[in-house]
């Protein structure tokens, strides 16, 4: 690990391609960086390693559907698509792969034949400006349906290629989501989100620890490789949230009583750091472009919960700054060894 934490070897078969049944089962690092120590346990757990007062801060973004399969209605060529936002026009921009080149106007047929795609505008980065037009029920522009909608009857979970090429199974719908989501957006899990079940708030509740939500749309970019070792040449992605006057003032409040305020993902964590960084905690909308890497002083977050990253990715950096690279350099090296899973659908650390 002598690059950590720009990279890491990671053994093939540490990458989860399923997640742990039931999701609180899975294992759980607790790592105490006052102590600089390493602790094993399991997530369900979670509850009596907190404090009366402590307060976690959870972000219910939904996945959405957006992973699409089709033909190229001309050659009859696959196509895959994946959906990364509408536009205020109701077209789609979406990233394309196919066999050969695209052209504007080309048409897609999706799989159950229902949908079709026409491309109107090549963009960057291998991105596309996509018509929809639901065959059977009028061209584009029917206004009793929504992108959201659309995805959800013909699209398919956005698995991350290291989990089964990301060919999904029925059962993705379910577990490739928390158990909180609400606010439909995201192209990706927030992963740490996903080892909750209602018996872990439950028990949260029992030990006196609260939760609120911010909301952070996980873009694709959150996964991206960096391209180079030196972060500054790294264009950090923007991906839009939100932290309500709510939750704003509850956050306030468990800093003000001594609580500490524990970020449930990375995500969380950028949505909190970005609306702190006037000083103060407020109320926040909008996108973030927020790049958090050694050295950073965190405003708003006491403690982390955080799934295994992969290399390279700025995820790794955010968790260095908070835990200090030798540290987290010491939790990866344990976690190999006691082949921990790793990546979404693996196991979780604690940072306290």
């Amino acid at each position: 690990m002598s690059r950590f934490p720009f990279d890491y070897e990671l053994p093939l078969h540490l990458i989860a391609q399923s997640p742990c049944e039931p999701r609180d089962q899975a294992r759980l690092l607790v790592v105490d960086r006052n102590k600089q120590s390493l602790h094993h346990r399991r997530f369900f757990e979670l509850p009596k390693l907190l404090s009366p007062g402590d307060l976690l801060v959870l972000n219910n973004t939904k996945v959405l559907q957006a992973r699409l399969l089709g033909k190229r209605e001309r050659t009859g060529g696959k196509w895959e698509g994946l959906f990364l936002r509408e536009t205020a026009n109701g077209y789609w921009e979406m990233l394309c792969q196919t066999r050969g080149q695209l052209h504007p106007g080309e048409n897609i047929v999706v799989e159950t034949g229902a949908l079709k795609l026409t491309l109107e505008e090549k963009l960057s980065g291998g991105r596309w400006l996509a018509r929809p037009a639901l065959v059977a029920e009028g061209r584009f522009g029917n206004p009793s349906y929504d992108a959201v909608e659309i995805l959800e009857r013909h699209g398919h979970v956005p698995l991350p290629p290291y989990i089964r090429k990301g060919a999904d199974r029925p059962e993705d719908r379910d577990r490739y989501q928390t158990v909180f989501a609400q606010m439909p957006g995201a192209v990706a899990a927030p992963t740490a989100g996903l080892h909750f079940t209602p018996r872990v708030f439950d028990e949260l509740t029992e030990c006196g620890v609260n939760w609120t939500f911010v909301t952070l749309h996980v873009g694709l970019g959150t996964f991206a490789p960096m391209q180079s070792d030196d972060p500054a040449k790294h264009e950090m992605h923007r991906e839009w949230g939100e932290l309500t006057e709510e939750a704003a003032q509850k956050i306030v409040e468990c800093k003000r009583r001594g609580g500490k305020v524990l970020a449930v993902g990375t995500t969380s964590a950028r949505v909190l750091e970005t609306a702190a960084g006037g000083g103060k905690m407020a109320s926040w909308r909008g996108e973030t472009n927020l790049f958090i890497l050694p050295p950073f002083a965190f405003r708003a977050v006491d403690a982390l919960l955080t799934n295994f990253h992969l290399p390279k990715t700025t995820l790794l950096l955010l968790v260095s700054a908070f835990t200090g690279i030798e540290l987290l350099r010491r939790v990866y090296e344990a976690a190999i060894s006691d082949e921990y899973r790793f990546y979404s659908y693996g196991d979780a650390m604690l940072v306290l």
